[in-house]
């Protein structure tokens, strides 16, 4: 496949469109999309005018796939239930991929200087426990509950969007762009949910970004709890969980109370009976997939990408050439308008 069929085929599934939309709006068959995606054919001039017009991104953007460094149509780490329709899932994976094009674009011009990275281990030799412990002492967070997760995943480099995914089974997706991670969190999730799956896809850019093993969800479950709820700090408040108790827990770590009961669970504070009868009354509260007390947790939005718009603002550029800058037609959503934060753009 070319590189600018890879483009394509990213941007198109993006869009939700299949092979024949796009045809019938540029004016061929499904044939020839299907000849310009898979590298048989290339399209001229004025086509790529056409296809970039009706993808909201531009000329310069599809060309851009002779120059992009490492594949585009790659499987993304996915938070999502098991019963997610196929169709949604390769969405919500091509929209991704779409933004690591745009920033891979972007990162021609300008580069990120970032206060802390985040590293990588090799979880056959440091378990995901070690592995949130050591994150944690790099990132020098406090002993305790972490304030806004996204603003210190941003301080590290890593580029989170959120978008509505159009359904509530997948909450998030990570992937890497060069030295940039790069998260998208499903818009509809709940703050308290929204946290968890930040910390679960941290979890996966920490421990597989070389091979992703086959119990990489476990690992990066396991990652995520003791990354937002340290053993030693949360252990002594994990006794005697009833649902008042759970609910304070939940104000202070910024979790949901089912991911409270859990960790006590992992740990060994609450027996499986107890577990069992605990997500009965969830059940029979309608609390298993809708907690109250949404208000208790901030929601936390990130703003590293309108940032380096501001940036590039301050520097004289215009709101149309940066958006020309990463890739988007005039007129299209661009997650890197202004404005404002801590990493700089040089």
């Amino acid at each position: 496949m070319s590189t600018i069929g890879e483009l394509l085929t990213v941007a198109r599934r993006a869009r939700g469109m299949t092979q024949a939309e796009l045809g019938e709006q540029v004016g061929v068959s499904q044939v020839t999309i299907n000849r310009y995606e898979s590298g048989d054919r290339e399209p001229n001039e004025v086509m790529v005018r056409r296809l970039a017009a009706v993808l909201g991104v531009t000329e310069r953007f599809l060309l851009h796939g002779e120059r992009y460094r490492g594949a585009l149509l790659v499987d993304a780490h996915m938070r999502r239930q098991k019963s997610t329709k196929a169709s949604l899932w390769r969405m919500a994976e091509a929209k991704l991929n779409l933004l690591r094009a745009h920033a891979s674009l972007l990162f021609e011009e300008v580069a990120l200087v970032a206060e802390q990275r985040v590293p990588t281990f090799d979880p056959e030799f440091t378990g995901p426990d070690e592995a949130a412990r050591l994150v944690r002492a790099q990132w020098h967070l406090p002993i305790g509950p972490v304030r806004n997760l996204v603003r210190w995943m941003e301080a590290a480099g890593c580029l989170v969007f959120d978008e509505d995914l159009g359904t509530p089974r997948i909450d998030g997706l990570s992937q890497r762009v060069g030295d940039y991670p790069v998260v998208l969190v499903n818009a509809q999730a709940a703050p308290d949910r929204r946290r968890l799956t930040l910390a679960h896809e941290l979890g996966h850019l920490v421990l597989h970004a070389n091979d992703i093993p086959d119990d990489a969800e476990r690992q990066a479950n396991e990652f995520a709890a003791e990354f937002l709820m340290p053993e030693a700090v949360i252990r002594p408040q994990l006794r005697r969980l009833d649902y008042g108790r759970l609910f304070d827990l939940k104000r202070e770590w910024g979790v949901s109370i089912q991911a409270i009961f859990e960790r006590a669970h992992q740990l060994g504070l609450v027996t499986a009976d107890e577990r069992r009868a605990f997500y009965r009354g969830l059940n029979a509260r309608g609390w298993k997939t809708k907690e109250p007390r949404a208000a208790d947790v901030p929601l936390e939005q990130p703003e590293l990408p309108a940032s380096i718009g501001a940036a590039l603002l301050a520097k004289g550029f215009s709101v149309e050439e940066i958006d020309a800058l990463a890739g988007y037609a005039a007129g299209t959503a661009n997650p890197f308008r202004p404005p404002n934060r801590r990493l700089s753009v040089v």
